[in-house]
């Protein structure tokens, strides 16, 4: 029965969002949503998306844990100053029109990351930045672009200082960073990419998908970067095999599309 009721509420919820829940990793998913029904007094999954296809605060709850959203400004410092110290400048020399895009960008921090390392590079006037996600309760927050001082223990001191504003707890980013942020629902599984992206960031999200639609995903991503194009994904992700896609390693989690790759 309960496999029953968890399968119903997958076709429901595709009917209802095009969200397909079949994508994710059964065990984590039906874990996570199970956990979440039961705390808000519901005995089924069934009795659940009767209940949140009603309300809409329930709904976004319902998005809110199904897509994880954990964000930090600097995740993973490392990696990010390769971006700031390498990527960005070695794609600046190139051209000045960059054309970027954080995927699944959760509540903003990643983006306004890349804004601030942009900025300080001086491209970030001449670009594009775009940030998508499929949770319309996380835009909200990123479009608002308040955070708690916690989100930000990584950043570097000078970058707290230029672009955020400290309001007791609470840090707003910089109206310079939050006008170069072009903010829109996407579900990365369903809707189509745009193209002639220079530098893709899409980090900690493809943990929470099958290895069908990981696969899926990789070529999406790769068809949606121009020829020399940078993916960046996160440090549990690692492509082993990136040449089935079309691309090759650039750095550690930094994947270039072969200029020979259409």
């Amino acid at each position: 029965m309960d496999d029953k009721d968890y399968a119903l509420f997958i076709k429901k919820v595709k009917d209802y969002s095009a969200i397909d829940l079949s994508q994710y990793k059964e065990a984590q998913m039906k874990r996570r949503l199970t956990t979440l029904y039961t705390k808000k007094g519901f005995t089924s999954f069934a009795s659940f998306f009767d209940a949140m296809a009603k309300n809409k605060e329930m709904y976004y709850e319902f998005l809110d844990r199904m897509t994880i959203n954990v964000s930090e400004f600097w995740r993973n410092p490392n990696r990010w100053e390769i971006i700031e110290k390498k990527v960005i400048p070695d794609m600046a020399r190139g051209s000045r029109k960059l054309k970027c895009w954080s995927a699944a960008c959760s509540t903003g921090e990643e983006p306004y990351t890349l804004a601030m390392i942009m900025a300080e590079l001086g491209v970030l006037e001449t670009s594009q930045l775009h940030a998508t996600d499929i949770d319309e309760g996380a835009l909200e927050k990123a479009r608002r672009a308040v955070y708690p001082d916690r989100s930000l223990r990584d950043v570097p001191p000078a970058y707290v200082k230029k672009y955020f504003t400290q309001r007791d707890m609470t840090f707003s980013v910089a109206d310079s960073l939050k006008k170069h942020v072009r903010f829109a629902k996407q579900n990365l599984l369903h809707d189509p990419f745009d193209s002639q992206f220079d530098l893709i960031v899409c980090r900690n999200v493809m943990i929470y998908f099958t290895e069908e639609a990981k696969h899926e995903l990789y070529h999406k991503f790769s068809r949606a970067l121009k020829p020399g194009g940078l993916l960046f994904v996160g440090s549990t992700e690692q492509i082993f095999s990136p040449g089935q896609y079309g691309m090759e390693t650039a750095d550690t989690f930094i994947y270039r599309k072969r200029t020979d790759h259409v």
